[in-house]
């Protein structure tokens, strides 16, 4: 699928693309099974309530919202990159909060847009890249949640999506630790042993390190707030927050 650049919607004058055209077509392949817990979709599932509750937890800390509150997330606007088919778009659309979701796959967008009209819910989807947004169009939380390990440069990507925060906004980031740890257990184990994901879904030496990451952070004038490790238990058959940053990580980081 040719990705397509239009400069007049980058009025920021920031230009070019980090999408890696090769990671889009990947994951198109995929869209037809997005929604599918049991497909090869089932690792993103089980992790994604970890994930819901931990952005949901920082957004209500941020903006001091009530965590238990059914609609904590209303009047938010929230950007979430590399949407896929909507697995965090909906529920957050459900908290009450305003979301766009963006991912340069058209099959994706077009599984999202599916879902979402069957859950009769109102969620913006767009077809497009972070740096094809208008940038004057700004946002409480930006999401980049397993994305910045398939972008061409992290630090443009990075700069463009702080360019989308409000004031005092929230930058919200998951990835993969670069270490002979993760190489054993997101690439040997998960694709070639347990077979969670196809193989190549992942390249090792585009994981980030958590020093990298927050060089990048610092230098968009980000601060983090928090960040913790992710870790599965098989036994359990679960994913949990934990110290441990070795493999998969969160970041949360807050704008000026």
């Amino acid at each position: 699928m040719a990705i397509q650049h239009n400069p007049s919607a980058n009025p920021s004058g920031v230009s070019g693309s980090t999408v890696d055209p090769a990671e889009v077509a990947k994951f198109s392949k995929l869209s037809d099974e997005w929604w599918d817990p049991k497909g090869k979709m089932a690792p993103l599932h089980k992790i994604n309530p970890l994930r819901l509750t931990y952005i949901r937890d920082a957004a209500c800390r941020k903006f001091e919202r009530n965590v238990k509150s059914l609609n904590c997330l209303s009047g938010l606007r929230i950007l979430d990159i590399g949407c896929g088919a909507g697995l965090l778009c909906e529920p957050f659309t459900r908290l009450g909060a305003q979301v766009i979701g963006i991912d340069p796959s058209a099959t994706n967008i077009a599984a999202a847009k599916l879902h979402a009209d069957k859950g009769h819910l109102s969620i913006d989807y767009r077809c497009t890249t972070a740096e094809e947004m208008d940038v004057r169009e700004r946002f409480d939380i930006v999401l980049a949640m397993e994305v910045i390990e398939h972008v061409t440069d992290v630090g443009a990507f990075l700069a463009r999506c702080t360019a989308m925060l409000k004031p005092g906004g929230l930058m919200v980031v998951s990835t993969l630790n670069r270490n002979w740890k993760s190489f054993a257990l997101a690439i040997v184990g998960a694709e070639y042993v347990l077979r969670w994901l196809p193989r190549g879904t992942h390249q090792w030496d585009k994981f980030v390190t958590p020093d990298e990451l927050a060089q990048h952070l610092a230098n968009n004038k980000l601060t983090i707030t928090d960040q913790a490790g992710v870790v599965y238990n098989p036994l359990a058959d679960k994913w949990s927050v934990s110290s441990d940053m070795d493999v998969n990580y969160m970041v949360v980081a807050e704008g000026i």
